[in-house]
Parts: C-alpha cells; structure tokens; sequence
C-alpha cells in the first residue's frame, strides 16, 4: 500500500534513517523501518512509533541480550515497521551497496532543521567541559563524512570538520558552531536530550 506522510513524518523517518534506525531489506522492491533504543530511552522510541504510526502495528518490544565477549546484559526496546515500497525506495538511496550510507544529494533529504534535530538526537553530542558538539557518523568513509559536512554548511551555514573516530567519522563543531547548531534545532529537541545542547 502508499504511503501518505506528513512533512513532520518525513523529517522524523529521514532524521532517524540517518541516525540509529535501520531499514532491512524485505524482498525485491520492499523494506522495514527497525528501531532500537536502550533501556534510558525507551520514551524515544516510543515517541517515534507514535508519530510515525501508519508505519507500524502492534507495540514495541523490550529485549535482552548478552554480550558474546563481556557476557554483559544489554536491555532494549525494539520495533519494526510493516514492509513497504516507500521505506524500500529510501533503503536504496540510503543502502546503494547493502550498507548505510551519506547520499550524495545528502542536502535535499535536509529540508528542514527538523531533520537535523531527529538526527543530532540519535547520534549527536555537547561537551559541557568544552562547549562543543559532535555528530557521530558511524561507519561511514571519510567521503561521506565530507558530503554531510559539505551539505550542512550548504544547506545551514553550519561549519564543521570531519574527525576521524575508532568507529567511522563525526563531525566537530566548535564553540561558536555548536550555538549556531542548537539555536538551529532547539524548537524541535525533546526535553530529555536538552542535556545535548547549551544550556
């Protein structure tokens, strides 16, 4: 079936695919939505599954899981949308190869500070000590990291460097960036991720 979304649910849906969720394949043209938040942030994911309800049916789920090496319990809540052609034509933007990957065209999946704020949620950070933000990339190659540099500073006038990090890239934000980046996305952060911005 369609997908009708709202501008607000395609800001979420593309914030979250650029940040912790993944989009599994399921089938030739299909994909589905996964979410998996830890334990703290069980009102997060749920928050999503709410604004984004047409995606999904049922309730999420809380899991637990080892650790193989450390044997150390990891609890979660995780929840999967139904199929869909939409979420399988975004695994092929955002999955060209199997693997999550910075789009090119990076900047019009951007179109609002929304998209930002859902992103800097999931995979952003403020370092009090220092005043600085980062947005943690992932495993992505120093080439990408330069497009969502690039798209950023394009789009919002937000200046950032690429820093390499033991998993994959982030960006760095200086003091007086990391104001303009919270100034930017503030209406849109959710009172329990305030710590992730100036105060």
């Amino acid at each position: 079936k369609t997908m009708k979304l709202s501008s607000l649910q395609r800001d979420i849906l593309v914030g979250t695919i650029l940040g912790d969720a993944f989009l599994q394949k399921t089938g030739e043209r299909n994909a589905r939505l996964r979410l998996e938040q830890g334990v703290q942030q069980k009102s997060y994911l749920f928050w999503k599954v709410e604004q984004l309800s047409q995606l999904f049916q049922g309730k999420p789920k809380y899991l637990k899981r080892a650790h193989p090496l450390t044997r150390k319990t990891y609890e979660y809540w995780r929840h999967q949308s139904q199929s869909m052609p939409a979420l399988g034509a975004l695994r092929r933007i955002f999955y060209p190869s199997g693997k999550k990957a910075i789009p090119e065209n990076l900047e019009v999946f951007l179109r609002s500070p929304r998209v930002l704020a859902v992103w800097y949620m999931d995979d952003g950070y403020y370092y009090q000590r220092e005043r600085v933000s980062y947005l943690y990339l992932g495993n992505v190659t120093r080439h990408e990291a330069e497009i969502a540099a690039a798209a950023l500073r394009k789009k919002y006038d937000l200046i950032s460097r690429v820093l390499a990090k033991k998993k994959g890239f982030a960006l760095y934000f200086a003091p007086h960036e990391a104001h303009k980046l919270a100034a930017l996305i503030r209406a849109y952060i959710l009172d329990e991720f305030r710590y992730k911005l100036p105060s």
